[in-house]
């Protein structure tokens, strides 16, 4: 499903009806609501709308709990942060309880930490895979989406929930749900807006790339998958409504 905007706060403004909307159904259905967060700029303005009203009074954030799709390895007061970013614009300002935000946490060994964080997730969630009620995904130039980047070793896993992700050109680690995980979830909502997105988009929406170049093609939920983009961003669409 692609949903086109006008622009960025449209966009937003979608982005947060429909997080209101799958919380309050999965708290309906299974009495609490597990989402993934995405980190990046574009769903920063979904972040803030939520913590405001009339989406503050809308999402049972006592039953709510929040999990990350990736994260870089720099410390938590780092601006790269993606916790720290949705901390800054929406967590600190909700009724949530400590207890249900499980940031990726990063040590000094990330593939302890991948290990550390998949435990977690196995102690909350039952089964072979985990079920998210929601992931929130964003769209890189390059075709990445969470943590998976182009030609990285990580994009054919599939035992792991959770894997540690060398990027030498930043000379950086990561973390990152693995795609089995993301696959699972109940809905997974890519969040893509700007002209710098637009080749890329048209290209995993209508093309056919190679999945190792544009890692985004791999997500194929077995829930729904839904595209919310702004206009700039579709502009090379030839199927967007």
């Amino acid at each position: 499903m692609i949903r086109v905007y006008l622009d960025r706060e449209a966009l937003s403004l979608a982005a947060a009806e429909l997080f209101a909307t799958a919380a309050q159904s999965a708290v309906l259905d299974m009495g609490r609501f597990a989402v993934a967060l995405a980190g990046g700029d574009t769903p920063r303005r979904t972040y803030e709308i939520l913590a405001h009203e009339p989406f503050r009074n809308r999402v049972p954030w006592e039953k709510t709990h929040v999990f990350w799709g990736d994260e870089r390895c720099v410390p938590a007061a780092d601006p790269r942060n993606n916790a720290r970013m949705a901390g800054r614009a929406l967590l600190d300002h909700v009724p949530i309880p400590d207890g249900q935000v499980h940031p990726m946490v990063c040590g000094q060994a990330p593939q302890d930490t991948a290990k550390e964080y998949e435990a977690l997730l196995r102690s909350y969630f039952p089964g072979d895979l985990p079920y998210f009620d929601l992931i929130l995904l964003g769209l890189g130039e390059n075709g990445h989406t969470a943590s998976l980047f182009p030609q990285t070793p990580v994009l054919d896993e599939r035992r792991r929930w959770v894997a540690d992700v060398l990027l030498a050109d930043e000379g950086m680690c990561r973390l990152s749900l693995t795609v089995p995980v993301i696959n699972q979830a109940s809905r997974v909502v890519f969040l893509v807006s700007g002209v710098n997105k637009a080749s890329i988009l048209r290209e995993v929406l209508e093309g056919s790339p190679d999945p190792h170049r544009v890692p985004a093609s791999l997500i194929r939920p077995a829930g729904q998958l839904v595209w919310l983009v702004d206009r700039d961003a579709a502009r090379l669409l030839r199927n967007a409504a």
